[in-house]
């Protein structure tokens, strides 16, 4: 007996053996793959910081104290912001794994009630990936959630600062290419001063029309050479560092001493103020480490941080510090007249790799916000393009690729040196960076329930930083800070008129619903017919009948035999796993053949052009009314919105005793012999067989499993889609009231229905067939 427990106790060890080192290894891929995503653009920085803070000077001008004062500034800059506020704190609040402004918006949302997604329902709230860990017990986060119920203002103001932090990013992606590229470019005059700087401006316009020309076919293929690239950038900017310190000025490690901070400031007062704004250029990208916390882990990017990005970068500055304290007229290319004359072109092909892989990926980054903005409303439709089948998640918007280009070659053209677009980076770099410190402040208060103290200690701290860089920022307004406040306020008015008009539209379809028993009574004086097939009506409502039916119905009294109320919906969670997705539930009695289907889409989700979701539908729907006989459920509610059921997580007997889960799974459904196995194959096809549409099909009765009643409703169905499919969707037009004051109706008159008339038709958006549609026109005045 003593003998089986040692061996058990020396299997089990074994066993958590194996899995922890499973686990790091698994833990070491991810830190790897990170390089190559996380850091490109921070990594960059000490291709244009010093020339950036020094580019107003005239040469000759610095001396070696400026010099150690701006390396103390870079010293404590990296190590506050990035390491401390980001690794150690704001890592720790992320969404489900998601991170950035979005997801700390939704995460407050959800524990503070605030109606981020206009349709919610109280099913969302049981979505295994909400994860409300526990609700709000403290009376400051209690008072606060009351405060934001009683004062609207405060609620949009709220949503006023995540949009702003958001177009910010946006902004990024045109500023970030136009100058990782232009600085790692700028290395050529190095080597051959003679050349003109319209030679490197050109240079650098032709790389940034072949990096958005080649976005179309996806990162996938070259992805694996990023993390390489960055890896050998990091060492050859470390090797140099300490190079240069060693060669030059070994003695200039003293300036890390915070005693130079305050010396650069009493000697240079304003000078030293406004040399801020290009110090703050070393902190760039530490909100995309945040942010792309969902493609790896948090363990994973701290990891990589703080241990090889980290110290990496600092000996970089401090090698380029020692190497300009001996030579105070070399701050213009600072970077590369460091570089020794052996490793120069190696290291000028590495920096301009580095910089290419910076800029693909904020470039990728500003996609995959901008499918965000629009999934929660916040964004007018573009087409979205899914570049890879093996990578979840990796997509390609054309219109805001070109716009973006533009964007990109007019500020190369335009400041033709990195010390313009620099100012320009700056204050957006720091904008977004202060607008997560007061949303990282509310949710210490709500989310964490911390006392207001400590709240107040995390803002005072990082927000002090934070404005300090963000006042030198604007007086940089003038010479290309503009840039960046046109562009967020240009982003801010298109999103901000486009969720009031949403939300606003969504309002008249609420208030204007009607009841299903008032239909059905009105039915017999309209003379409704039933028409063979099935009727897909597409309404933003998850209860009740929306006013686009009603109009329908009393215009041409007859509609399909099989009637499924569609709610295409986002959730307020960054995925909803498959088995989550459908909502069903009946309206009316079991003999009106009425359903209603909400399907629920997280705010990171994608939503691909190609998958069958009509197929998918009738499956959730065949699920339903086999669960509800199997549940014994009698009731008839005539509204039957409370009575939604989610479809997936109960298998849904079949002829053969499959369920539908298993035959998700089964490969071997398209090759067997069988005949009951080969009618059901409409439920869920290999993925390589499935045509955009299918019509003919057969539902597999059961007459030992399921009821008369069951047999005949899934008879019913049966018969109606292969009768055919239609799709009612309204085709409206949005109006102010004629007693709405002049903004207003510039805002919804000109501004909304410009943005609708060039916004992705929902139809396309939704793969629907021209042949199966039908539009009804409906006027909202709101």
């Amino acid at each position: 007996m003593d003998l089986e427990c040692v061996s058990f106790k020396e299997s089990s060890f074994r066993r958590v053996q194996f899995m922890s080192k499973a686990s790091m290894v698994a833990l070491l891929t991810l830190a790897y793959q990170s390089f190559g995503v996380v850091y490109g653009d921070l990594s960059v920085s000490p291709l244009y910081v010093f020339r950036a803070t020094f580019g107003s000077r005239r040469r000759g001008d610095v001396e070696e104290r400026e010099i150690m004062g701006v390396l103390c500034f870079i010293f404590w800059t990296l190590t506050l912001v990035p390491v401390v506020k980001y690794s150690f704190i704001v890592f720790c609040a992320h969404d489900n794994g998601e991170g950035g402004t979005f997801a700390l918006y939704a995460l407050l949302c959800r524990h503070l009630k605030l109606s981020l997604i206009l349709n919610q329902h109280a099913a969302d709230e049981e979505l295994s990936t909400y994860q409300l860990e526990q609700p709000i017990t403290s009376s400051k986060g209690i008072w606060f959630r009351q405060l934001l119920d009683r004062h609207k203002f405060l609620r949009n103001g709220l949503l006023i600062v995540v949009l702003l932090g958001t177009c910010m990013v946006i902004g990024d992606g045109a500023l970030t290419p136009a100058l990782s590229v232009l600085s790692a470019i700028s290395g050529i005059r190095v080597a051959a001063p003679h050349l003109h700087e319209n030679v490197t401006v050109a240079v650098a316009c032709c790389i940034l029309v072949l990096l958005f020309g080649l976005q179309h076919i996806g990162t996938r293929r070259v992805s694996c050479l990023f993390a390489p690239i960055i890896l050998a950038w990091l060492f050859c900017n470390a090797s140099i560092g300490l190079y240069n310190l060693i060669t030059w000025n070994p003695s200039i490690l003293k300036a890390l001493s915070p005693y130079y901070m305050y010396h650069f400031f009493k000697v240079d007062g304003k000078e030293g103020w406004i040399a801020l704004g290009g110090i703050l250029l070393c902190i760039t990208g530490a909100e995309a480490m945040y942010a792309d916390l969902g493609h790896f882990s948090p363990k994973s990017v701290k990891l990589t941080f703080v241990g090889v990005v980290y110290p990496s970068l600092l000996i970089g500055y401090v090698g380029q510090a020692a190497y300009l304290s001996k030579h105070l007229d070399q701050v213009d290319h600072a970077f590369f007249k460091s570089v020794p004359n052996p490793v120069f072109w190696p290291v000028f092909v590495i920096a301009t790799l580095a910089s290419i892989v910076g800029s693909q990926g904020v470039i990728s980054a500003t996609f995959s916000i901008i499918n965000q903005c629009m999934a929660l409303g916040c964004f007018p439709r573009v087409k979205v393009v899914h570049t890879s089948n093996h990578i979840y998640g990796q997509i390609y918007i054309p219109e805001i690729n070109w716009i973006m280009l533009i964007l990109c070659l007019g500020l190369t053209i335009g400041f033709q040196n990195t010390v313009g677009i620099g100012n320009a980076y700056g204050i957006a770099v720091i904008t977004v960076m202060l607008v997560t410190t007061c949303l990282m402040t509310l949710v210490i208060i709500t989310v964490w329930q911390r006392s207001i103290f400590l709240a107040l200690c995390f803002f005072g701290l990082f927000g002090s930083i934070e404005l300090l860089y963000l006042s030198t920022a604007f007086f940089k307004v003038p010479k290309g800070g503009w840039v960046p406040l046109v562009l967020a306020g240009i982003l801010m008015l298109i999103m901000y008129v486009w969720h009031y008009g949403t939300t606003k539209k969504y309002e008249f379809d609420f208030q204007n619903k009607v009841s299903m028993k008032w239909l059905l009574n009105l039915g017999p004086s309209l003379g409704i017919v039933r028409v063979p097939g099935i009727g897909l009506i597409y309404t933003d409502l998850v209860s009740g009948v929306p006013a686009i039916f009603s109009q329908f119905v009393t215009n041409l009294p007859a509609f399909h035999e099989v009637l499924v109320f569609v709610c295409m919906k986002s959730a307020p969670v960054p995925y909803v796993s498959q088995h989550e997705r459908y909502l069903v539930g009946r309206i009316g009695p079991k003999d009106y053949r009425m359903y209603r289907c909400v399907v629920r889409y997280g705010y990171r989700d994608v939503r691909r052009d190609e998958d069958d979701f009509e197929n998918q539908l009738i499956a959730n729907l065949v699920e339903f009314i086999r669960t509800e006989e199997a549940m014994s459920s009698n009731a008839q509610s005539f509204e039957g919105d409370q009575h939604l059921t989610v479809m997936g997580t109960t298998p849904a007997l079949l002829s053969n005793g499959h369920s539908v889960k298993e035959m998700e799974t089964d490969k071997s459904v398209a090759i067997s012999n069988n005949e009951s196995l080969q009618s059901m194959e409409w439920i869920s096809p290999p993925t390589s067989l499935i045509p955009t549409r299918r019509v003919h099909f057969d539902i597999p009765v059961s007459e030992t499993v399921d009821s008369d009643d069951v047999r005949k409703e899934l008879s019913a169905l049966a018969k109606a889609k292969e009768a055919g499919v239609a799709y009612v969707m309204s085709h409206s037009y949005v109006k102010a009231k004629m007693s709405s004051n002049f903004l207003k109706k510039f805002a919804m008159d000109y501004m909304y229905t410009f943005l609708r008339k060039n916004s992705r038709d929902p139809a396309m958006i939704l793969n629907i067939p021209h042949t199966s549609l039908i539009e009804v026109g409906m006027f909202y005045h709101v």
